[in-house]
């Protein structure tokens, strides 16, 4: 069975990957300024990775290779002793597997379904081509499911990009064998409850591939204007492009202002240039940092070591030498409660759910304002109880 760090690498190769749609159909000439860059990962990715291995190895089993339950104990134990596994990995792909299950059991036909297929997109976006974590056709449906093991924000199937270029590509490679009329996308991110689906039919599909081809072209050949947005986030290039750079350094445009004091309408337009201002001035840390490990120079910057910390050699030791000499073993540790969401996870959500939930020792207390953009989903809110004390 491939692994996923094979996949990934293959997947390297595409210069206009599903993954960075949602940049390069936005920034045109991003994909090629990328190439400049070393693509790296960290140890949230790899992670992710060993997560999906494990989801993967139990799609096969129930879905396409009825393996024996020794075989699989022995690849699920060989994941097992991987140093980033952890046990709640189990409980996050089986939520997983359980949401395509119940998709294939409530089908009136025998479904087909195919786990990590490399699919070819390349009928609209040059060289274009991509891993689908999996992919169900039952009937007229064909049925996109992405696994993603973060914990950050939740992800919208609705019109995204990389989704609708996994089902352009499945549509190209099945439909000359089912009758595919209708697509079905969705994200299950398990570690934040949240499953995203929507629903297009084919021929909206097809039609939006059609849009997106003069768009491709321009961004396979490098062509167009550099334009910065939230897009930028995950960009190999975004601590030295210039167009991004230079969101953050228009704010100095503010200065020319007469009034002493900003509008509304100026605080909302400061406000729309400085998101992500914080990340990109950790980008460009970063970068600073490896340059000078390297023997370059950034003027006015140099690498120096961090401040150093004091650590155990060995706590089991350094604490047994402490009781020794009549150290109260009360003094060496703290008694802290266990926060709900780490509570829940210990118990698990069920058991959780009866011991606390249902006897009505949980209660949800309401979130404190914050600010966001117009395009957040959750309701705008006015008068809030508190509100106004928060800002006292």
């Amino acid at each position: 069975m491939p692994t996923k760090e094979i996949k990934h690498a293959e997947r390297e190769h595409a210069l206009l990957s599903a993954s960075g749609a949602h940049r390069w159909l936005v920034c045109t000439p991003s994909a090629r300024l990328e190439e400049q860059f070393a693509d790296t990962t960290s140890d949230y990715a790899r992670e992710g990775t060993l997560a999906h291995e494990i989801a993967e190895l139990k799609l096969c089993k129930y879905f396409t290779d009825p393996m024996s339950q020794s075989t699989y104990t022995r690849r699920l134990n060989k994941f097992k002793k991987h140093e980033l596994f952890q046990d709640e990995m189990l409980k996050h792909t089986d939520t997983y597997l359980d949401y395509l299950r119940e998709i294939t059991i409530g089908l009136d036909v025998q479904p087909y379904v195919a786990v990590e297929r490399q699919i070819d997109y390349s009928v609209v976006v040059p060289e274009g081509f991509g891993t689908v974590d999996c992919l169900i056709i039952g009937g007229d449906t064909l049925y996109i499911t992405d696994f993603k093991y973060g914990k950050g924000v939740p992800v919208s199937a609705e019109n995204n990009p990389q989704m609708m270029l996994y089902a352009l590509g499945a549509y190209y490679t099945y439909s000359f064998l089912y009758q595919i009329k209708n697509v079905h996308l969705a994200i299950i991110q398990p570690r934040i409850d949240n499953i995203s689906e929507w629903e297009i039919s084919a021929d909206d599909l097809l039609a939006w591939g059609e849009e997106i081809k003069p768009i491709a072209q321009k961004a396979y050949a490098g062509e167009g204007e550099f334009v910065p947005g939230e897009h930028c986030k995950f960009c190999r290039a975004k601590a030295q492009c210039r167009a991004h750079a230079k969101m953050y350094t228009a704010l100095e445009d503010f200065e020319m202002k007469k009034p002493p004091l900003l509008t509304n309408e100026e605080v909302g337009e400061v406000l729309e240039r400085a998101q992500g201002l914080e990340a990109w001035v950790k980008a460009l840390k970063e970068y600073a940092l490896s340059a000078c490990l390297n023997g370059e120079e950034i003027p006015g910057w140099k690498a120096v070591e961090g401040r150093s910390t004091r650590i155990y050699k060995d706590i089991d030791q350094a604490f047994e030498y402490l009781k020794s000499n009549g150290i109260d073993e009360a003094l060496l540790y703290e008694r802290v409660p266990l926060t709900v969401a780490k509570l829940e996870k210990q118990l698990g959500k069920k058991e959780f759910k009866s011991l606390l939930e249902e006897a009505g020792l949980v209660e949800k207390a309401p979130g404190k304002p914050t600010i966001a953009p117009e395009s957040d989903k959750r309701p705008a809110i006015m008068n809030a109880p508190d509100a106004a004390s928060d800002f006292t």
